[in-house]
């Protein structure tokens, strides 16, 4: 594992999460009218996952365990003792989200995505200190 390159997603992580913070309306009327903050929010909640999966796989290519799927790699990063398995389970549940922002766009319902973006997008900030602590004891 290249510590250098997960800081880097970390930190990438870190961005998504503040726009996301930045931009989400405290009103999910308003985010349901307004389509350039849906497309802020939206994009940031998948870049999210997908850089919260792509740690989880580079993590992981140290290992013997190969994931069948993307919520699976945060569920063998639980079994490695990596990530606690509470995390494992609300980041693999984040992959639903992601996998309907980009395959089903259309049938978001942007209460559901609301909701995430206010009450939700600290699972990815507590995903991130898990890894770094993780990170700075491997060192």
């Amino acid at each position: 594992m290249d510590k250098e390159v997960v800081e880097l997603k970390l930190l990438s992580l870190q961005r998504c999460i503040q726009r996301i913070k930045d931009k989400t309306p405290s009103d999910p009327e308003i985010l349901s009218e307004n389509f350039d903050l849906q497309d802020i929010i939206v994009l940031n909640l998948q870049r999210a996952v997908q850089i919260s999966i792509d740690i989880a796989t580079h993590i992981l290519s140290d290992t013997s365990r190969v994931p069948s799927s993307m919520s699976e790699a945060f569920l063998l990063l639980a079994k490695e003792n990596i990530i606690s398995k509470d995390m494992a389970e609300n980041m693999s549940k984040s992959v639903g989200l992601r996998n309907i922002a980009v395959h089903e766009y259309t049938s978001l319902d942007w209460d559901i995505v609301h909701a995430v973006a206010l009450h939700h997008v600290d699972d990815f900030v507590y995903f991130g200190r898990e890894i770094s602590e993780w990170v700075s004891h491997k060192s």
